[in-house]
């Protein structure tokens, strides 16, 4: 199979998603990743569109990249002009670039409807257009719009556009499914006709999602011969979405037999990461659920499938999660069986039998937490803070004790302001202190915060990320008022997120478990990996 070329359209068409608006800076900071990745074509905008992306081309050129090479896009010069005099075309000259993708439409009756213009004017303008950019010494990838569309209904002048980019100077000729709605068997079989019909050009396919087929889309071509794929990273772009490079990727790299390496095999292992990176700047949670690289997609809950994978990983994993970056995750739940913890204990260095007492009692305190409510699924922070006082790990100790706290809410006309006030032993000392919040946990993190920062000053590096309350049963004769109440605190410093679990009929008690779970875990860790550093000094030196 030939080596198969990535272009990544995030900057573009990924910054078309509804919810998305990237700033320069993001949009320099996305493609000084994507180059690190080994991506070989960035596009970076429109040039001559909007003045985000006309700064963009201005200010990359101040960066040295070592792979990728930045692409502008655009369209076919406009009916009314000459290929020559027009203005954006000739934007995509200015923007510096050596490399430029420009569409045309491959559906006669956009051609109609949308242009107005003839079959043979848009041929003209198709032509005329590479002709131009090809002339000032520009590489030139030309994207077929709705090229499936066109080629259900007049195959004859969808092919016909193709072949007047072609015969102008095309690079590579772009299948585009534009509206998201081709099958993978057409996509298989049309680019599969096209492969044989331009054998001296590379054939590319750029997917969209609306029928979430836009990857199954993309590997469909690779296998019929398309050797240049188009896509967003985790799929963003308007309506439903791009194809998703993230699992395009992988699937290339681990899966197409004989596929050259899509990126660099050694930056593999990048692609959580970058998928991280992304879903950041674009303020967007990466889904937990997203093949490759979600929290989820080497999640295991059930006791028959941990005791599995605790045996071997491939019984229930199809690939080895660290090639991509992420990691195994055994989870605790009702589902739970003794055999999710022999294997999370087995992470700490903690080797137990399914017999055991301390294996049957943290079986049963979980049994019995989760039945009150403790979703230790989506807090494993929690959990693994439970499970290690349960085993006696070191350094899983009692930082801070409560010895009593108040929460006060006072409203005036404007505002209500909360007030929390606590008191602490702290390392053998009584720490009491209050603070001022825009709600009553906001006031607990900032009391507990201004408490503890002086014992601990590692704490000024965490932050509260995200706070979640689950209204989980209502009493009947008390009505939902009465209920009880799960509360989930995500937290995170540079080092990576946790998230903690309450549980209880107030509010406010919830509450402090789960903060109190996020101050404990943060400090553990730290303290963990103060002691592991000094051990590796003392090893060093002897």
């Amino acid at each position: 199979m030939s080596k198969i070329t990535i272009y990544d359209t995030t900057l573009r068409d990924g910054s078309q998603s509804e919810e998305i608006t990237f700033s320069v800076e993001d949009k320099i900071k996305i493609a000084l990743k994507l180059d690190e990745f080994g991506i070989p074509f960035v596009e970076g905008g429109w040039p001559g569109s909007n003045p985000v992306d006309d700064a963009f081309f201005r200010e990359i050129r101040a960066y040295k990249l070592k792979r990728a090479t930045i692409t502008a896009f655009g369209s076919t010069h406009h009916p009314g002009q000459t290929a020559e005099n027009d203005r954006n075309l000739n934007a995509l000259l200015e923007a510096g670039v050596s490399c430029v993708t420009i569409f045309g439409k491959a559906w006669d009756e956009h051609v109609r409807e949308a242009l107005k213009v003839s079959n043979e004017q848009n041929l003209n303008m198709v032509s005329d257009s590479v002709a131009f950019l090809r002339s000032q010494g520009l590489r030139v990838f030309f994207d077929a719009e709705h090229f499936f569309d066109g080629y259900a209904t007049n195959p004859e002048y969808a092919v016909a556009v193709l072949a007047a980019a072609h015969q102008a100077g095309a690079n590579t000729l772009v299948l585009c499914d534009t509206n998201g709605g081709a099958m993978s068997s057409d996509i298989y079989q049309i680019t599969r006709e096209m492969v044989k019909r331009f054998p001296d050009v590379a054939i590319g396919v750029h997917a969209h999602n609306d029928c979430d087929l836009a990857v199954a889309n993309s590997i469909a071509a690779v296998e019929a011969g398309a050797t240049h794929v188009q896509g967003t990273i985790n799929g963003i772009g308007e309506r439903c979405g791009n194809a998703n490079l993230i699992s395009i990727i992988p699937i290339l790299e681990l899966k197409e037999a004989g596929s050259s390496p899509a990126i660099p095999k050694e930056n593999l292992s990048q692609l959580t990461g970058v998928a991280a990176y992304v879903a950041e700047i674009a303020n967007l949670p990466l889904f937990s659920r997203q093949p490759f690289v979600g929290r989820s997609a080497f999640a295991h809950k059930g006791g028959i499938h941990v005791s599995a994978v605790s045996r071997k990983s491939s019984l229930y994993e199809h690939i080895n999660p660290e090639l991509v970056g992420n990691k195994q995750r055994i989870l605790m739940t009702a589902l739970a069986g003794r055999s999710n913890i022999i294997a999370m204990a087995r992470r700490y260095g903690f080797h137990l039998d399914k017999d055991e007492p301390v294996v049957r009692g943290l079986f049963n305190d979980l049994k019995e937490k989760t039945a009150m409510g403790y979703d230790y699924a989506a807090a494993e922070a929690s959990v693994e803070l439970l499970l290690l006082k349960k085993l006696g790990r070191r350094g899983v100790r009692d930082f801070f004790k409560l010895i009593n706290l108040r929460v006060l809410e006072t409203k005036d006309d404007k505002e209500i302001l909360s007030e929390a006030t606590i008191t602490l032993q702290v390392e053998g000392m009584l720490e009491h202190t209050a603070a001022y919040g825009q709600g009553p946990v906001n006031a607990l993190d900032s009391a507990l915060r201004k408490a503890l920062s002086t014992f601990y000053p590692k704490l000024n590096e965490m932050r509260l990320l995200d706070f979640k309350v689950r209204v989980l049963n209502s009493n009947e004769h008390q009505g939902g008022t009465a209920s009880v109440v799960r509360v989930l605190i995500e937290s995170g410093d540079c080092n990576g997120r946790w998230v903690t679990v309450g549980v209880s009929h107030d509010i406010i008690e919830a509450s402090w478990q789960a903060l109190a779970d996020s101050f404990t875990y943060k400090l553990y860790r730290d303290e963990y990996s103060h002691r592991a550093a000094l051990q590796e000094d003392n090893l060093a030196e002897a």
